[in-house]
Parts: structure tokens; C-alpha cells; sequence
């Protein structure tokens, strides 16, 4: 992006952008990087004062790295020159040109990774998606927990709200296709100038563990970002771990819980922050 930075500098910055903080052991293991090499790129990121440290409050022996607010600033410009060059390099294409071209490069990952699962492709809505959105969590919600028709009814009124209020500045609905079927979805939708709710993440049963339900959540999160939201907010319910454990990986922090029984069953209100 025609910067002072070397690639790998702006790996680890792309890295600790994606999260509050990071231990050295953590960017090591995600980027596979020797110990040795990865301490001389954290130590110029320092000298430049793009990157701070700080001990671990559960253990002083572990330092917590996280981006300065120039940091900040610096990967935020070139996140933006970057997402420009692939406008430019996407731009002759039309919606089935880009279609085909990232099930092509998601094709090649799989072809390389024997272990990897079908390709899946990350896409906006189409005619007939949001009513599946609808029945899915309808149907799955009764099976899987019991809930009745007023969480059916729930979602059905979320996502009528998100069609009649909808703002393409400001709010997305992604939708994951594996295969030519429609296996996982997300809102991200507007609540207030600076605030953004995630709403109804929903991956079906047999698409579950390749890693969709977190690529919808880093989505909805990308995206909050580029729209100048200051924070992402979630409600969910306790029963919920699976999607507990998306969000808290991906840096969202319990903020508020209460007991609750709207959907025929007791359980638990959940209410999730991320500060973007």
C-alpha cells in the first residue's frame, strides 16, 4: 500500500486491530511466526509507537500488546488503501463475476486443505433469504430448545424492521452459501449514531464447526467499523454457549444478564458489548 511498513509489520497491526489485546505466544501461534522474529517486528512497532505494551493483570510474566492510538490511526489508513485497491481490482465485475471469483478462491483453499470442508461464500441477501432467515430460526429454535412461536414471531418483527428502516450506509445482512444452499446469516443493524446491534446469527446444524458462524460475526464487526460505529452491542440468550463462545473470541464482553422466560422456556438474558 505504498507505506514505510513491511508486510509482516502490517500483519501484526492487522492482527491487533481485530482485538483489545494480544499476548506475543497468541500473534506467534495465529501467524505463524518464529518467536525470535516476531519480538524484532513487535520491538520497531514500538519505537514507532504504534504498538503498546502492558503486563497481563492475571499474569505479570505475560505482556499485553494492543495498537496505540496512532496505531490505530496508521492501520485504519491503510485498511482503507487497501479496501480501495481491491474496489479497483473487483470493479469491472458484476455481482456473478465477483460470485464465481470468490467460489473459485475458495475452491483453491479447499482443494489445498484436505481437511477443509466445502467452500462457502460470504454474499448480501437475495429474494427469499430473509423469509428463510425466519423459518430456520423458527424451526431449529423449537427443535433444538424448545421455544414456541412468540421467538419465531421475534425474529419475523426484527427482520421486517431491518427491510422497512433499512440504511445500506449503515446496515448489512450477510448471508452464507455453501454448495448453492443457504447455511448461515447475521444482521448488523443500526440502533443509534454511534451504537450497532448484531442480530439473529444463525448457522445451520450441518454446516456447524467450519468456522462460518465466526467469519459472520468478524463480518458484522468489519463492517460496523467502516461505518464509524463506536460500539456493537448483542442480546442472546444463556442456552446459547456455541454462539457465547463465537462472540467472546471475537472480543465481545458480558455487560448485563437477567433471567427471562419469553419464549416458554426459563432462561437467561444475555446482553454482549464490543468496543469498536
Amino acid at each position: 500500500m505504498h507505506s514505510p511498513y513491511s508486510l509482516p509489520e502490517v500483519r501484526v497491526l492487522w492482527e491487533l486491530a481485530q482485538r483489545r489485546s494480544a499476548t506475543a505466544t497468541e500473534l506467534r501461534r495465529d501467524l505463524g511466526l518464529d518467536a525470535g522474529y516476531l519480538s524484532r517486528l513487535v520491538a520497531a512497532l514500538e519505537k514507532r509507537q504504534l504498538v503498546t505494551r502492558r503486563a497481563a493483570r492475571d499474569d505479570k510474566r505475560q505482556a499485553l500488546l494492543a495498537l496505540s492510538a496512532r496505531g490505530k490511526r496508521v492501520f485504519h489508513a491503510l485498511d482503507v488503501r487497501s479496501a480501495e485497491e481491491i474496489e479497483r481490482l473487483l470493479r469491472p465485475l458484476d455481482g456473478n463475476g465477483r460470485r464465481a471469483l470468490v467460489a473459485s478462491m475458495q475452491m483453491i483453499e479447499s482443494l489445498l486443505d484436505a481437511r477443509a470442508p466445502s467452500p462457502y461464500v460470504v454474499r448480501g441477501p437475495r429474494p427469499g433469504d430473509l423469509g428463510w432467515i425466519v423459518h430456520r430460526h423458527g424451526v431449529l429454535y423449537a427443535e433444538e430448545y424448545g421455544w414456541d412461536a412468540r421467538f419465531e414471531a421475534l425474529v419475523a418483527g426484527i427482520v421486517a424492521r431491518f427491510v422497512e428502516r433499512y440504511d445500506r450506509a449503515r446496515e448489512r445482512c450477510f448471508i452464507a452459501e455453501r454448495d448453492g444452499a443457504v447455511v448461515g446469516s447475521v444482521l448488523c443493524v443500526a440502533r443509534s449514531r454511534t451504537v450497532a446491534r448484531l442480530r439473529l446469527l444463525y448457522v445451520e446444524p450441518s454446516a456447524r464447526g467450519g468456522g462460518i458462524g465466526a467469519r459472520l460475526v468478524d463480518e458484522c464487526i468489519r463492517f460496523a467499523r467502516t461505518a464509524g460505529y463506536k460500539r456493537l452491542e448483542l442480546w442472546t440468550n444463556s442456552v446459547l454457549t456455541a454462539a457465547r463462545r463465537i462472540y467472546e473470541r471475537a472480543g465481545f464482553e458480558l455487560v448485563a444478564e437477567e433471567p427471562y422466560a419469553g419464549f416458554g422456556k426459563k432462561s437467561v438474558a444475555q446482553t454482549f458489548h464490543l468496543v469498536l
